[in-house]
């Protein structure tokens, strides 16, 4: 079948509007964790022509089905294609370590594994970031991502942080000590990853339940300036490390919490946050 010069124009328009159609399909499928999906999506969208962002989500499906060595290949070629993409160049990095440890392929995301958007939305008081410590070793990392869940279990002194149905490290100190209190009194919390690098990873936290017993004790204290919050909007994303703070500011690959209104920044919930507070808290 041959077109005529007039039929160009309609055939481009064409291929735009399904190159649109499959990346929001692409970014669908990844919103609920259909991995295989996403990734045959984008294999489609690729096959339209050469595009930086198709293959930064490609890359992102295939590190959650496990496949790390294709991962890699696909972030490098996004490289290719923009050398300005720090998505694929932060993830290329991360790659490097974990594909010594663990290998070219790992054990594939669990059903669910992902945080309702929610978490990551900003909400003065109710939100804060902290790092994890004592972190496994790579090879259970590399199971890790930003968007994943995560489940804060008292453990003595210690508030573990369990994701992917393994422990995946401890709750900082400075942030663990108010926040075990306050569940010893009936508060709950939930959590998410917002930035996971190859010795490092950080965590929002969300105060979803305040016990009546911690009436006027404040989850995160220190309030974040409207001035100094990031917007996150699609086309910025947590992840690969995502960006969900400064890596969720603009991360594409998680695109799963594209609609992100307002993310609090890590260095607005500042030590004095978790000072310790006295019990007696004048209701007057």
């Amino acid at each position: 079948m041959t077109f005529s010069e007039s039929d160009a124009p309609t055939s481009a328009v064409a291929i735009t509007r399904l190159k649109r159609q499959l990346a929001e399909q692409a970014i669908a499928h990844a919103a609920v964790g259909h991995w295989n999906e996403a990734a045959d999506t984008n294999r489609r969208l690729l096959e339209l022509g050469a595009e930086a962002d198709a293959e930064n989500r490609l890359a992102k499906a295939l590190w959650e089905l496990g496949e790390l060595g294709s991962a890699r290949e696909h972030y490098q070629a996004a490289l290719a294609l923009d050398p300005t993409n720090r998505i694929a160049e932060r993830n290329i990095d991360r790659l490097k370590t974990l594909l010594v440890a663990a290998g070219e392929k790992t054990v594939p995301a669990q059903d669910g594994s992902k945080a309702p958007v929610r978490i990551f939305v900003e909400e003065t008081g109710k939100t804060g970031f902290a790092f994890l410590m004592d972190l496994p070793d790579p090879r259970k990392l590399a199971q890790v991502n930003p968007g994943d869940a995560v489940e804060l279990q008292p453990e003595g002194n210690r508030l573990i942080a369990m994701s992917n149905g393994m422990r995946i490290g401890v709750v900082e100190p400075r942030v663990a000590a108010r926040l075990l209190k306050l569940i010893a009194d009936g508060n709950k919390y939930t959590a998410g990853i917002t930035s996971l690098g190859a010795v490092d990873v950080r965590i929002i936290i969300r105060e979803i339940y305040q016990d009546p017993r911690n009436y006027g004790k404040v989850s995160f204290p220190t309030a974040a300036k409207s001035t100094d919050l990031r917007p996150y909007t699609k086309g910025t994303l947590v992840r690969e490390d995502e960006e969900l703070e400064d890596d969720l500011e603009d991360d594409v690959e998680d695109e799963e919490i594209e609609d992100l209104d307002r993310v609090l920044p890590p260095e607005d919930t500042t030590d004095e946050a978790f000072v310790e507070e006295n019990d007696d808290i004048d209701e007057g």
